[in-house]
């Protein structure tokens, strides 16, 4: 742990270093820890309130997370992140290289979340915390805005490192030989019946105001839509694939256990 005056330019930099990754609160530090991050440092304000914590929800690492905690004065633990956060605890952890084809190519039956442009970086957050919980095959999302900025990975409490999540700067590739399908969630779809979905599937949700774009609708093998009330417009982005991923986990389609 550098000293304290330098954590202050270190933890603004780490906000800006894609290699990096800062983890506000003691849930994202349990998540990564959990899932095999490897965490640089942690900083806390009160020592004996972090062990309070950590062993009552996060017991299975809670050694792990005080062997990293150093504790800072509450003044520069203030300036280490915009929104601080209430467990007093924050942390840098490095990022996985995720490659995307690799990703696009794995066997297994989960389907792959395709994200396309989103604006709300707590809600995309949000969408990995379910994608991780639904046990998706990976998050990938299009557009301006880094799924591992602090805020998404607020959002989603840290569960980036359960899954691969990596931002698609040129689109969503063309991979000569895949079997997957490209299914497009849109309101003029068929609705969508969770045990006819194709293994390996990508799901590609857009924005809630917008939806997909012409050329990703284009380039989709179907499209479906979640069936809803009349005079229901949209759903909020992390809803919609919630929505689809349990319906399709709860589904006699998909594997269980």
């Amino acid at each position: 742990m550098p000293g304290h005056g330098s954590l202050i330019p270190r933890y603004g930099r780490a906000r800006r270093d894609p290699a990096l990754a800062v983890l506000e609160g003691l849930h994202p530090l349990k998540h990564a820890l959990r899932f095999g991050a490897t965490v640089l440092e942690a900083a806390c304000t009160d020592r004996v309130r972090l062990e309070q914590l950590a062993s009552q929800l996060a017991p299975d690492v809670s050694a792990q997370m005080l062997a990293l905690a150093h504790e800072i004065p509450a003044d520069v633990f203030a300036q280490l992140a915009p929104l601080l956060p209430s467990t007093g605890v924050i942390a840098l952890a490095e990022r996985p290289v995720v490659d995307p084809v690799a990703v696009l190519a794995d066997t297994r039956r989960a389907p792959v979340i395709l994200l396309e442009d989103p604006r709300d970086l707590g809600n995309l957050g949000a969408c990995v915390r379910v994608c991780a919980a639904a046990d998706a095959a990976a998050v990938l999302s299009t557009g301006g805005h880094d799924p591992w900025h602090p805020d998404a990975l607020r959002g989603a409490a840290g569960l980036h490192y359960a899954l691969p999540v990596a931002r698609l700067p040129g689109g969503l590739p063309e991979v000569e030989g895949s079997d997957r399908s490209l299914l497009a969630l849109d309101p003029n779809g068929a609705p969508l019946h969770p045990a006819a979905l194709p293994d390996r599937a990508i799901l590609a949700f857009g924005t809630e105001r917008h939806g997909l774009s012409p050329e990703l609708l284009a380039r989709a093998d179907e499209r479906v839509a979640i069936p809803m009330r009349p005079g229901v417009s949209s759903l909020n982005l992390a809803t919609s694939v919630a929505a689809v991923l349990f319906a399709w986990r709860l589904s006699e389609h998909a594997p269980h256990g």
